[in-house]
């Protein structure tokens, strides 16, 4: 509504100025809210930022979108109600300008994703959060109305490249594998291992996006990789904890089949990624202190078996491993490192402490941790045929030129279309002899005072935006139909690992007395493990603190960090002086 009709006073006009300028600040916001979650597309990885940390930019973005977009529609219903225009205005769809009743389906919809994505809610009920967050769609059509099409391509950039990523992580995950191998532990974890590409090279602590059809055709779940793709070329491992429904589904749809004679055949999944760290950081580090909780051990899996493959001289000269679980069957996740931990000939210097907070002794009476892994029961499953070796292997995502010629294509596609609709839908002014301005659409003649109605340019963006996405959609299925059928190194059985000769339980003795520790019964306390990791330690020395866990783990350890004495001379038992630089990073296991 124009500000003349309202008939405000000085203070009413220039709190409604103000409003005004918080919806142009949540306009800011929804600008940028984007940018942090595109996978395929992302800008980050120019950085070396990881997708798992700029999710904190996208979460940031929209709380802030949410409250200036707050302060702005409820600004401005405040103004309408005390100048007694609310009834009239707040369910007027107007020809032209803004469209308010859109501004107000824009601001419920996304204030709904934003209540059902907070913590509480999301890690409880992460259907419920998975499935409110695609009311996105019906939040930028609301917007588009609303604030116009000049408005909309202020954020046009951001919702464009999203919605093409999109396209190319629905035409990666078309494609079915098929799982080759599940190994089941006792402390309710499960691993899958899945076929990948021999090409197809990754950083450890990457992630995938995994979804199982047998479970649910439409939930994604992020998982961390536990394997190196140094190590397993035509393998890719991951690791999950049952801690809900879909996980507790995936792990009974898998032990049915060892429980009864109707087995489980061709285990299709679909799989985003992998994305991660586009460097391995860790390695310029002199030496690694890695604290894990739980389920967080996962990234530090993957880690560590690239370590044990790399040249020592590359390599950081420590490692202290710090793992707190709450039982003693939680250490069977330590399994797939095993070898690593209880066999020299990885020439690895890596020393464990492990603590389990809420038992005092295993069930099974064994003292030390090589005993007690030993004993650790694992339900190893085939689940591949002879076909699946080689079927659809996990190729990741494409190299920035075939990313580039894409979004190439479909902006020169997104820019014909609107110009075209616009040339043909929207009337062109000019002149005649006479001077006289006139509108010409149609073949019809209109006057200049007569303006097009506002949701004809905002339908041609959706038009030319959907049309764009879909050709780059096809492009994207030829490309990558091309790529697919270039021939590639195929693996065979004996090149993998299989199930039934991935026997855990057999660990050599090591002729040396077991350096790894076990306490019971308490939390680990940081300060003093890193007082004695230090103590190793000669001359100066770069440490890699990195942690995964819990927000309370993860808050400890970074109190560690700027409490211990960094970049000066710590005292080395009176006789050298040593400087220490810790730098801390987090990594997530759970988005």
């Amino acid at each position: 509504m124009p500000v003349k009709t309202l008939n405000l006073n000085l203070w009413q006009l220039k709190y409604y100025r103000v409003a005004t300028r918080f919806g142009l600040l949540a306009e800011a916001c929804l600008a940028l809210l984007l940018f942090p979650v595109l996978r395929g597309l992302s800008m980050f990885q120019l950085l070396n930022i990881e997708f798992a940390a700029s999710i904190k930019y996208h979460v940031w973005f929209g709380t802030g979108l949410i409250f200036f977009s707050l302060v702005h529609g409820g600004s401005t219903l405040f103004i309408w109600t005390i100048t007694h225009h609310i009834e009239e205005e707040i369910w007027k769809w107007q020809r032209t300008g803004r469209v308010y009743v859109a501004g107000l389906i824009s601001l419920v919809t996304g204030l709904l994703m934003w209540i059902t994505s907070l913590p509480q809610i999301r890690r409880k009920n992460f259907e419920v959060f998975y499935y409110t967050h695609h009311l996105y769609i019906l939040f930028l059509v609301a917007f588009l109305f609303h604030a116009g099409d000049r408005h909309f391509y202020w954020v046009l950039p951001g919702i464009f490249l999203f919605g093409l990523d999109k396209i190319l992580r629905i035409v990666q995950s078309r494609s079915e594998i098929c799982v080759l191998s599940a190994n089941l532990f006792s402390c309710k974890a499960i691993e899958l291992v899945l076929p990948k590409d021999p090409r197809l090279n990754y950083a450890p602590s990457s992630f995938i996006f995994l979804n199982i059809p047998l479970v649910s055709r439409f939930q994604w779940h992020p998982f961390s990789i536990i394997s190196s793709s140094s190590v397993d070329k035509h393998t890719l491992s991951i690791m999950m904890k049952c801690e809900g429904d879909w996980t507790n589904s995936v792990y009974n749809k898998v032990e049915e089949a060892t429980n009864s004679e109707k087995k489980i055949n061709n285990m299709a999944v679909r799989v985003e990624g992998p994305y991660g760290p586009a460097s391995v950081d860790f390695l310029r580090y002199d030496n690694l202190f890695l604290v894990a909780g739980g389920i967080g051990i996962t990234p530090f899996l993957s880690i560590l078996k690239e370590l044990a493959c790399k040249n020592r001289l590359k390599s950081p000269k420590r490692v202290q491993l710090v793992f707190a679980v709450r039982t003693f069957q939680d250490l069977n996740m330590l399994l797939p490192i095993s070898s690593i931990l209880f066999n020299p000939i990885h020439n690895l210097n890596l020393k464990l402490k492990v603590f389990v907070t809420q038992e005092k002794k295993p069930s099974n009476g064994k003292t030390t941790l090589q005993e007690f892994l030993a004993q650790s029961q694992v339900q190893s499953i085939h689940l591949g045929t002879d076909e699946d070796y080689s079927r659809f292997p996990i190729r990741g995502p494409e190299n920035f030129r075939w990313l580039a010629t894409l979004v190439l294509i479909t902006v020169l596609t997104f820019l014909g279309f609107l110009i075209g609709l616009s040339h043909f839908f929207i009337p062109s002014e000019h002149k005649n002899h006479s001077g006289v301005m006139k509108l010409v659409a149609s073949g019809a003649m209109k006057t200049a005072k007569e303006k097009v109605p506002s949701w004809v340019p905002d339908l041609i963006i959706i038009v030319s935006y959907v049309i764009a996405i879909t050709i780059g959609g096809l492009a994207a299925t030829i490309l990558q139909w091309r790529g697919k059928h270039r021939e590639a190194p195929r693996m065979s059985k004996e090149e993998v690992i299989k199930p039934e000769e991935r026997n855990f339980t057999e660990l050599k003795p090591i002729p040396l007395i077991e350096e790894h520790e076990i306490h019971t019964g308490e939390r680990p306390k940081l300060e003093e493990i890193m007082s004695e990791f230090e103590k190793n330690l000669r001359g100066w020395s770069s440490i890699g603190v990195l942690v995964c866990g819990p927000e309370t783990m993860k808050e400890d350890v970074a109190s560690m960090c700027r409490k211990w004495p960094q970049c000066f001379g710590v005292e080395d038992s009176g006789r050298n002086r040593m400087k220490m630089n810790l730098n801390f990073h987090s990594l997530n296991f759970n988005l």
